[in-house]
């Protein structure tokens, strides 16, 4: 297997499974990658029941997956509490960092509020319902990993791993993280209030796999 070439070809959406040859096929794409995931999910598995933890999960996901969908992401992986989405087309990093501000705008204008109104052991408890996003653009090789009745689409690149590390930070009231690729080719109205206020802060470096990145941060919503 790693021997081979791979049998390449230019992506201009964003593939399905079945797009790609499980024989070294490979799509390269430009595309804007999406990491959504929920905070101390560790804690939730610990500290309350087993169905408890998995209403609050699915109430996550289920939200943030109907975000993305609206905003023309397309969901390509699900790694426990957390899920990934990719986007494409011309308005690209517009879309997925409205979706960002609409998924913050969905957990904690929803999400928590109901969760918190029918399972009462989060509130006895002090557990407040939380998650981050992280966006990066990019190159990406997607590939299809695994074994014929057992794989799945596998994105390789800077801009899912750079993502995806990125929603793993956890600061207080900052729930999105873009980098600068992202913000600087968004359209001015994601970027800043009616009232001219910005919605982001930075830019600021973050270290991340040993690379200096620059990114944006914000704790605004968008209302859905």
């Amino acid at each position: 297997m790693v021997c081979s070439n791979w049998n390449s070809r230019k992506g201009n959406v964003v593939p399905e499974t079945e797009d790609v040859s499980l024989s070294n096929g490979a799509v390269e794409v430009d595309a804007v990658y999406l990491y959504a995931d929920l905070a101390n999910s560790t804690s939730l598995a610990q500290d309350f029941t087993d169905t408890t933890a998995a209403k609050v999960i699915r109430a996550y996901l289920d939200a943030t997956c109907r975000v993305i969908r609206a905003r023309g992401g397309k969901i390509r992986s699900f790694d426990g509490d957390r899920v990934m989405a990719v986007f494409m087309g011309p308005t690209k990093n517009t879309d997925a960092a409205k979706c960002a501000l609409q998924i913050n705008y969905a957990v904690t204008k929803i999400v928590r509020p109901k969760a918190e109104a029918n399972l009462s052991s989060l509130k006895t408890q002090g557990f407040e319902i939380k998650h981050c996003v992280g966006i990066d653009s990019g190159k990406a090789l997607i590939v299809r990993g695994g074994v014929r009745g057992s794989n799945d689409l596998v994105s390789i690149g800077r801009a899912p791993n750079v993502a995806a590390k990125l929603s793993d930070v956890r600061n207080g009231n900052y729930h999105t993280y873009i980098t600068r690729d992202v913000y600087n080719d968004m359209v001015d109205s994601v970027k800043t209030s009616k009232d001219g206020r910005s919605l982001w802060e930075g830019p600021y470096t973050r270290e991340i796999g040993g690379k200096t990145i620059t990114v944006y941060r914000s704790s605004w919503t968008w209302s859905l």
